[in-house]
């Protein structure tokens, strides 16, 4: 009786610990922010050298490097903005980022470098891969009279954006789209706002995170940004309700 007794108390009391993990991980989520550190990161980073700010810029990415990014994560960031804000942006961008690391090595601050982008394979099809990339993450395949009126604009797309740039696993989709939405936010440029931000969602975004995105463009750029973002995603967010 008494053995019956015990196993019934130590059933209770496991199974009240068992539940325990998954309330404290219930709570703790609603306590952890919507984009990380390194995402965080990335929003400013990518802003500030679409805007031509170095001298933000320069805090924005050493910010990144204690945040975690690698050497290369922060110079792929930067080389993918040429492809939305241009050489010039880009190439600033670089060259601040050079200043910054020869600063803090002078200081004897040594930045973990990280791995580089692993090579493509031999028999690798460039406009067949940026073809599925570009429709994984638009999510469907692209389509319109803009690449009628002209057609090499599909050919630099295919071939170089989505499969030169994204097929460099450096950065995954996610990150990839999140520096496109924070630069384009930044020059300004709302119609190609509008069409990121709707493949942020498509790539796996939540609407809460691109919402938490907005927040940070107001806290780490401006409010103008962060007005521009916001106006853009309720456009986005509606029309995909409206679809359904």
């Amino acid at each position: 009786m008494f053995s019956k007794i015990l196993m019934a108390i130590l059933g209770v009391c496991c199974t009240a610990a068992m539940g325990l993990p998954a309330m404290a991980h219930a709570e703790s989520a609603h306590s952890v922010p919507a984009l990380d550190s390194k995402q965080q990161s990335i929003v400013a980073i990518a802003a500030f050298t679409a805007k031509g700010d170095t001298e933000r810029l320069k805090e924005a990415l050493a910010e990144g490097l204690q945040n975690g990014m690698t050497v290369n994560e922060i110079k792929e960031v930067l080389i993918q903005m040429y492809a939305y804000t241009g050489f010039p942006r880009s190439l600033t961008g670089l060259n601040t980022f050079i200043a910054l690391l020869d600063e803090r090595n002078a200081q004897g601050i040594h930045d973990e470098v990280g791995r580089d982008a692993a090579p493509l394979p031999d028999t690798a099809n460039i406009r067949e891969l940026g073809t599925a990339n570009q429709t994984a993450v638009i999510g469907r395949p692209a389509s319109g009279r803009i690449y009628e009126f002209a057609p090499v604009i599909d050919t630099f797309l295919k071939e170089h954006l989505f499969g030169d740039i994204f097929s460099r696993d450096i950065l995954n989709f996610q990150e990839r789209e999140l520096a496109t939405v924070s630069a384009l936010a930044s020059l300004p440029a709302e119609p190609q706002l509008r069409s990121h931000l709707n493949c942020c969602l498509v790539v796996g975004w939540s609407e809460e995170q691109m919402k938490a995105f907005v927040s940070v463009l107001e806290t780490k750029v401006g409010k103008a940004e962060a007005e521009l973002a916001e106006k853009a995603l309720a456009h986005v967010l509606k029309n995909r309700n409206q679809s359904k």
